[in-house]
C-alpha cells in the first residue's frame, strides 16, 4: 500500500492539520505523518519530537487504530528534492480561509 507523506513540526496540532490529513483519507488514501525531529529548542519548536509523537497519537487515535494512518519520527531536514519520473505526485492542498487562518504560533502564543 502507497502512502500519502506529510512532513511537519505539528506544534501545536491543530484543526488546520487535522483537515489538512482528512483531504488524502477522504480520497481513500493512507497516510504517514512524519514528525521532523527538530533539535533546538525555541518558541517555533517549544516540544520535543517525542512529545509531538504522543500528542498526535491521541489526536488521531481513531485513524491509527483504523489503519489509515501512521505517525513516525525522522530526522530534521532541509529540503525535499527529487528527480523527474519519481513515481509520486507532489500535491499542495489549498485550505479554505477559516482554516488557513488556524496557526500553531498563534495557538502557543494564546491568540487562538
Amino acid at each position: 500500500m502507497k502512502y500519502a507523506l506529510f512532513i511537519g513540526r505539528w506544534q501545536n496540532w491543530h484543526e488546520g492539520h487535522r483537515w489538512l490529513i482528512d483531504q488524502a483519507i477522504n480520497k481513500g488514501k493512507k497516510v504517514w505523518v512524519a514528525i521532523r525531529n527538530v533539535r533546538q529548542r525555541s518558541k517555533k519548536n517549544p516540544k520535543k519530537a517525542i512529545q509531538v509523537f504522543q500528542e498526535l497519537e491521541l489526536e488521531l487515535k481513531d485513524l491509527v487504530e483504523g489503519g489509515k494512518v501512521i505517525i513516525s519520527i525522522i530526522p530534521d531536514i532541509e529540503s525535499i528534492e527529487y528527480g523527474r519520473n519519481v513515481g509520486y505526485d507532489v500535491i499542495e492542498h489549498t485550505p479554505p480561509d477559516d482554516v488557513r487562518d488556524i496557526s500553531g504560533t498563534g495557538i502557543r502564543k494564546g491568540l487562538q
